[in-house]
């Protein structure tokens, strides 16, 4: 009689997106690049500043080297005047993953832009589309009053979302009075608490240092900003200022210069200062979600030691 062996193959774990998040500065791109090469992948960018060709000092975009270490998606992939949202930044990231995990069942996505990842990870709700001349009038009020109008009117307006949002972000602030001056509607009432399926499984890296060891690392990236030609950079964008990819930390002081509010000495400090804060309201995000497990980013091997047990179990 004979017997009859039966090889049974384990099928090859699910597609998996690895996302390295945290504040600015950090070093996130740094250990992306780590995470690629040792699993021999590709990674996407969650950074709502990085892809426009028009933004490089600003945003510190990875370097030549950096980019040639690894394969990198959605930096300088555009120009300004095609402007990034959250939703459509869901959209072609997900096109993009299939695209990759048809190549490699692991991807990274590294950024320190919170709301773009859950947009990736979980959806992002479905807002209508604005009428050019609506956002133009708010980015008029808010070119000749300031943050402050962006801030009393949504206050005013949406006291409930006004607690919620980053009361601090022009960009944010815009999009919800841009909604309502264009529908009647609140943010809130179309936020679903029910996150979208997704083909793939996600395993959340967060990177962070000590308080005075974070701030030194931003405000010496803001003086080697300075040096490589921020100002100059800054001010070939002029004519673009009221894009909201420049209402944004590094430009927005920066214009403040040019129109005499701020000498350059306290521009530079504003960007300092503001960087700072930012990192701040980034880490409180990332915080909140008790998905992401947290190391320094000098824990190379114990990230990528963390990562190969995950991927086992």
């Amino acid at each position: 009689m004979t017997r009859i062996t039966v090889l049974i193959v384990e099928k090859k774990s699910a597609n998996t997106l690895i996302c390295v998040c945290g504040p600015t500065a950090v070093g996130k791109t740094t250990i992306a690049i780590a995470i690629a090469q040792h699993f021999q992948c590709e990674i996407i960018s969650f950074d709502s500043r990085q892809f426009y060709r028009e933004l490089s000092i600003g945003t510190a975009v990875p370097n030549a080297n950096e980019l040639a270490a690894a394969k990198h998606h959605f930096i300088h992939d555009r120009s300004i005047n095609n402007s990034v949202n959250a939703g459509s930044f869901e959209k072609e990231a997900l096109a993009k993953l299939e695209e990759l995990f048809s190549q490699n069942p692991i991807v990274v996505a590294v950024g320190g832009t919170g709301l773009y990842l859950r947009a990736l990870l979980e959806g992002m709700d479905d807002l209508p589309p604005i009428p050019g001349e609506i956002r133009q009038g708010i980015l008029a009020d808010y070119e000749r009053v300031g943050l402050s109008f962006l801030q009393d009117e949504l206050a005013r307006l949406d006291p409930v979302y006004w607690q919620k949002v980053d009361q601090k972000n022009p960009q944010r602030l815009i999009r919800a009075l841009e909604l309502l001056r264009h529908s009647g509607k609140f943010m809130d009432t179309l936020q679903k608490a029910e996150k979208k399926h997704r083909p793939f499984k996600a395993i959340k890296i967060g990177l962070n240092i000590d308080r005075p060891d974070l701030y030194e690392r931003i405000n010496k990236r803001v003086d080697l900003m300075f040096d490589a030609g921020l100002i100059e950079e800054v001010k070939s964008l002029q004519d673009y200022r009221q894009k909201n990819a420049l209402q944004t930390v590094g430009y927005s002081e920066l214009f403040r210069h040019f129109k005499g509010e701020l000498s350059q000495e306290e521009a530079q400090n504003e960007i300092k200062k503001n960087s700072r804060r930012y990192a701040k309201r980034q880490l409180t995000w990332f915080r909140r979600d008790t998905e992401i497990t947290w190391f320094s980013p000098l824990q190379k091997e114990a990230i990528i030691e963390f990562l190969n047990s995950s991927l086992d179990a």
